[in-house]
């Protein structure tokens, strides 16, 4: 847009320039570092929303921008200057003596305003970054390769989240089955459950997801000697003992929305005496509850993904293509 501005404002000008005086070149000129320093001003204006990342790669672009149209701007004047015969200390004898001694300043002004490569005084331009400026420099490039690295973790996320899926669908296709997503707010594996349940009975869940972990939970406390070793491998700690950590651990699974993992299913197979299926497209499929597996259709069906959402670790429900459920 500034860029436009600025052409416009040439092609405006072009037909004027053969017949200006020396006065109106140099106002015009005046007018148009103006009009720069007040496109600078709107930039940056404009520049100042977002997050703090945000506002200092805009400004960046901003800086970059205004350099481009101050860098044109000037060889363009300087070349005006020239075919007067014009320099910032010296005028040519084809103006009058008193003239040129009366715009001698004048020209020296604007050919150190223009000299540089951003809009400012010349004063500014030729003073040495503060150390308080270099640190903010410093820390601008370092956060705006911050931002670029996350958007290439992202992109990468994104890219192992299609061939996940990818993989998965290639798998329960074959099968006639389907995911149906549930909510990220972990609570996802109870909620997949929860969707198994009332894809089973047809309607409604006989248990919410709440319920769902406190009967987890109840369980695990009930059956402690077969979780604790389970626990304690992806546990440390000094300070408590494994019973101490251990109840703290149920605590979060019945009342916070801790994620859920092989434990809580584990505890939730028997609870239920179910057969739970676990279909993955990053890891070889999961059955657990074996013996209560019958022939029926009663299994419950659940899906592990890896890459969801650009978070981690998800659960879906897995359900017959047909029978897509809420």
């Amino acid at each position: 847009m500034a860029d436009t501005n600025v052409a416009e404002d040439e092609t405006s000008n072009a037909s004027q320039e053969q017949h200006e005086t020396v006065d109106e070149m140099l106002a015009r000129h005046r007018q148009e570092i103006k009009q720069l320093q007040n496109k600078e001003t709107e930039l940056k204006k404009a520049a100042a929303k977002g997050s703090k990342a945000e506002q200092k790669a805009k400004k960046k672009q901003v800086e970059e921008d205004v350099s481009k149209l101050s860098t044109k701007l000037k060889e363009k004047q300087l070349k005006e200057l020239a075919s007067q015969g014009f320099s910032s200390s010296s005028s040519s004898s084809n103006i009058s003596k008193d003239e040129t001694n009366e715009k001698k300043g004048d020209i020296d002004t604007l050919v150190r305003a223009i000299a540089g490569v951003s809009v400012t005084t010349a004063q500014q331009e030729h003073s040495k970054p503060s150390k308080s400026v270099k640190r903010r420099e410093k820390r601008a490039k370092e956060e705006a390769d911050r931002e670029q690295r996350i958007k290439e973790e992202q992109s990468n996320v994104t890219s192992d989240r299609m061939v996940e899926n990818q993989k998965l669908e290639k798998k329960l296709k074959p099968l006639g089955l389907t995911v149906s997503e549930i909510k990220p707010d972990g609570h996802c594996l109870y909620r997949a459950v929860e969707n198994q349940l009332a894809s089973l009975s047809g309607g409604a869940s006989p248990y919410t997801y709440q319920k769902l972990r406190e009967m987890a939970a109840a369980y695990m406390r009930e059956h402690k000697t077969d979780f604790i070793p389970f626990f304690l491998s992806e546990t440390e700690s000094e300070s408590e003992s494994a019973e101490e950590r251990f109840e703290k651990y149920c605590s979060e699974v019945e009342s916070t929305a801790a994620w859920g993992g092989q434990l809580e299913l584990g505890a939730l197979t028997h609870c239920l005496r179910k057969h739970i299926m676990v279909f993955s497209g990053s890891f070889p499929d999961v059955e657990m509850g074996k013996e209560y597996k019958s022939g029926n259709g009663s299994s419950l069906m659940l899906s592990y993904h890896r890459h969801a959402f650009g978070l981690g670790e998800h659960y879906n429900s897995v359900v017959v293509v047909n029978n897509m459920t809420g």
